[in-house]
């Protein structure tokens, strides 16, 4: 199938690693161009590097106010076009509501929350009909995840802005999708199961839970991603897409 992707170009944040990386590297392979970003600027330019000549990197952090200005004049600069933009911030930290200090939440606000929100007006504002707007999210959007406070705290908030701007863009042809990981075996759930007293024992209770009995690979998640991001996908907006290999109880 072809997904339609060949020299459009994206902004993909949180991309030196995880799932950012994972959704640069498929964009790429079916012919997206894409800038890339994060805040090591060794690691952002290793990465652009390894995607090869489709692929610029911009060491920014989503924090930023201006993230969202360089990052587009970026791929107009070196691109000469700008069609969509995919939201993806490494996650918070992990903690209980007693664990969590008021720092940490400000910190995780401005960069999980209040960066993607920048990101996206201005994306909204450059972007022409078929542009797109994609945010990665979590599951616990849907239902929150023991340890997680602050992402579920955050998170929730962001589909809830997505499902507003969809609306919003609808009319002027502009998509906005969200992208809903679960047990995705990336070096963060990596941490998160290694918080644990026995890391291997937390991963197989975890994989019991998932109708498909493991973790889900980065590329899986990757693919639908840029599926999503794709024209192929012109007629989806305003929706949430687990990749979770069955792990959501709902419809």
């Amino acid at each position: 199938m072809d997904l339609g992707l060949k020299d459009r170009v994206y902004v993909v944040t949180g991309a030196t690693r995880g799932l950012g990386n994972a959704s640069a590297r498929e964009l790429v392979a079916d012919g997206a161009k894409v800038v890339v970003s994060g805040r090591d600027e060794k690691s952002v330019a290793e990465t652009a590097d390894a995607l090869g000549p489709n692929a610029v990197g911009v060491a920014v952090d989503n924090a930023d106010p201006e993230a969202a200005a360089r990052l587009i004049g970026a791929a107009r600069e070196n691109f000469g076009r700008f069609n969509g933009v995919l939201i993806s911030v490494g996650g918070p930290p992990a903690g209980f509501v007693a664990d969590n200090t008021d720092e940490q939440w400000q910190a995780a606000f401005e960069s999980v929350f209040l960066g993607a929100v920048r990101l996206a007006r201005a994306a909204a504002s450059e972007l022409e009909a078929g542009g797109v707007i994609g945010f990665v999210l979590s599951g616990s959007v849907y239902e929150p995840i023991p340890g997680l406070t602050i992402s579920n705290g955050l998170r929730p908030g962001l589909a809830g802005f997505a499902k507003s701007l969809s609306e919003e863009l609808g009319p002027r042809g502009i998509r906005v999708v969200g992208v809903l990981p679960g047990r995705i075996d990336t070096d963060r759930v990596r941490q998160l199961d290694g918080l644990s007293a026995d890391p291997e024992a937390t991963r197989a209770a975890s994989e019991s839970r998932i109708p498909l009995r493991r973790y889900g690979a980065p590329e899986e998640f990757g693919r639908v991603a840029a599926f999503l991001l794709s024209p192929a996908a012109s007629y989806l907006t305003g929706v949430m897409v687990p990749v979770d290999g069955g792990a959501r109880h709902g419809f």
